[in-house]
């Protein structure tokens, strides 16, 4: 709550005045079911007092939440860390429509463990490995692998192919460095003049028809920076609804999942200076075999 109160006689005149667009009979629905409560566990009323700085608790809700039919695994988990394969169309963690279908609330139902953090992302619409954090301790050590890129990550990727892609040798190479900004809509990203922040690595290591397997290493980690990087080679990934033209919004399209995949993780544990290296389960399904 706001340190320093404006008028507001009750929590349910701070919630209608901060959240106009949700009608005080919403909130009073809430309040009667025990959806908004103080951060020790004790329910408010309509008649509850403001309190300055107290923590209060609401847990967001969506009227018709979407169902991803496919599963999750956990690869590894220890003391200090899970390692999942995530599928493709689930999000990591909540937002938009997505509040208890995401792969953090899968995680706390399926480990009874409530203090789990993800140490990075993936997109919703990527498939393939995510660390989690289960240790509050030791979460800084290894947030620390990414933020000073002490950790390799490995991707797989399907695309068509240029007309000089399908005449050229295996395996083919390219090193891109540029610069990644948000664009417009703000979800998106793009590809700008000015000094570089986004490099990868990515080879063409297999061709079928006017397909090709690509393996993608980032040495940065921007928003939709791969998807970027093929699309600037003149090969956008497999399926992708952002790049090169944004589709409208619509159902996910469980039939044709963008064909991206975190295939590796690899680093030294910052604890034990144990050495892992670990391998996504998951396929493309649009690569035989």
């Amino acid at each position: 709550m706001p340190a320093v109160n404006n008028g507001w006689l009750t929590v349910l005149q701070f919630l209608c005045g901060q959240f106009p667009f949700i009608s005080e009979a919403v909130w009073r629905e809430r309040i009667a079911a025990g959806k908004v409560h103080w951060f020790n566990g004790d329910a408010i009323t309509p008649d509850t007092p403001f309190s300055p700085s107290k923590r209060l608790c609401y847990y967001r809700e969506v009227v018709a939440e979407p169902r991803i039919p496919f599963a999750h695994r956990i690869l590894y988990q220890d003391a200090h860390l899970i390692v999942a394969d995530k599928p493709h169309f689930l999000p990591v963690t909540p937002g938009g429509d997505y509040v208890n279908e995401c792969l953090l609330a899968r995680l706390q139902r399926d480990t009874g463990i409530t203090d789990i953090a993800p140490l990075h992302r993936l997109d919703r619409d990527t498939a393939g490995l995510v660390l989690f954090s289960v240790n509050p301790v030791s979460r800084p050590a290894y947030y620390q692998l990414f933020s000073q890129g002490q950790i390799s990550k490995q991707y797989q990727a399907v695309a068509r192919l240029t007309a000089a892609a399908e005449k050229a040798e295996l395996p083919q190479l390219w090193h891109i460095a540029n610069r990644i900004e948000k664009s417009s809509p703000r979800f998106t990203n793009a590809i700008v003049a000015g000094e570089v922040n986004a490099i990868s690595d990515i080879c063409l290591i297999a061709k079928n028809d006017n397909l090709g397997l690509f393996q993608l290493t980032p040495h940065s980690g921007k928003t939709h920076q791969l998807r970027l990087h093929m699309l600037s080679l003149g090969m956008p990934i497999l399926h992708d609804t952002y790049y090169p033209v944004l589709q409208p919004k619509q159902l996910p399209q469980l039939a044709r999942p963008l064909q991206l995949l975190a295939q590796q993780l690899n680093f030294t544990d910052p604890l034990s200076q144990r050495q892992h290296q670990f391998c996504s389960k998951q396929l493309l399904a649009a690569w035989p075999g």
